[in-house]
């Protein structure tokens, strides 16, 4: 609607005071016109034809507007609700998954916001400036917080360990309680509860003690260097044997490790599911001295000679 249209359809007294400024190159002729109107009614100095031309003219668009931000607001639910359903189909991460519903309805409604808006005429390339502006500086106030959002996002997303995983991150051994956007809790063997920061977690090295459902158990023994090494290996492979809660597959080993300075150096190795890990590492401990004792095989222990020199008399 171009300006000689618009003011066939006003009152006289009201487009006599219309601005006769051009429209903006490139801007919508008829949302500057309106705009323009709005702001250049003398409003105490309206009679009631003119209130009714206001009231009709401007409450249809208020009107509109409030339909479009109900539908917006029904439509934003709805895609909301679908998102949310389509990623726990998927089993996707629940926290991430809450977030990505709720990000996706506000952007709805920001986005109805700003078309609600520009359709009164108000430039919205200033409120995109002004948000960039907020962004920049709320980026810059909070980075450390985004940081951590942001290791927590890849984080959910790759997966490198889940909840009731045993890890060792940050320098903190324990079982993960909880994963969050911002922090990750573990509990160590002795009750403690640790919150680390996920931006610590993600730039370092990650351990995860229980990620294979078999894990072996390694016992460094030593043996007399007086014993004989084959009846040694005989020895240390029978107490293997009766670990019952060993797997047989990968198979056991008895490995002759080195020669130290007081001792034969063995290893004794065996592997067990990660439920059973430590009564397994506790039941071949039990075997192996047992065994080495009945054997008649010592287990030589650090020594210490102390000598003492009489001061020489005088």
């Amino acid at each position: 609607m171009n300006l000689l249209l618009l003011a066939q359809t006003v009152p006289p007294k009201i487009a006599e005071e219309l601005p006769t400024a051009p429209p903006a190159v490139g801007s919508d002729p008829w949302k500057n016109e309106a705009l323009r109107e709005f702001t250049g009614l003398s409003w105490p100095q309206l009679d009631p034809e003119e209130w009714i031309y206001v009231a009709t003219h401007y409450g249809l668009r208020a009107m509109l507007v409030v339909v479009l931000m109900i539908l917006a607001w029904t439509i934003s639910s709805w895609a909301s609700m679908v998102v949310r359903t389509g990623l726990r189909r998927v089993k996707f991460d629940e926290t991430l998954t809450t977030f990505i519903s709720k990000l996706v309805r506000w952007l709805i409604l920001g986005l109805t916001a700003l078309t609600c808006l520009s359709y009164f005429g108000i430039q919205t390339t200033s409120f995109a400036a002004l948000i960039g502006a907020a962004g920049l500086a709320v980026g810059l106030a909070f980075q450390g917080t985004l940081s951590n959002f942001a290791a927590g996002a890849m984080l959910l997303v790759f997966r490198p360990y889940k909840i009731g995983d045993v890890v060792n991150i940050a320098g903190n051994l324990g079982k993960v309680f909880e994963i969050e956007l911002f922090t990750t809790a573990i509990d160590t063997f002795d009750n403690h509860r640790f919150i680390i920061p996920n931006s610590e977690i993600f730039g370092s090295v990650i351990e995860n003690i229980t990620y294979h459902p078999v894990r072996r158990i390694n016992i460094e023994v030593g043996a007399d260097y007086s014993a004989d090494i084959d009846e040694t290996r005989r020895v240390l492979e029978k107490a293997i044997s009766t670990v019952t809660q060993r797997v047989s597959e990968p198979a056991p080993a008895v490995v002759l490790a080195g020669l130290g300075a007081s001792s034969v150096d063995w290893s004794v190795r065996i592997w067990a599911r990660g439920e059973n890990f430590g009564d397994a590492k506790e039941a071949l401990l039990r075997a192996v001295k047992i065994e080495l004792d009945q054997a008649g095989i010592g287990i030589p222990y650090p020594q210490m000679d102390v000598h003492v020199d009489q001061p020489a008399d005088s």
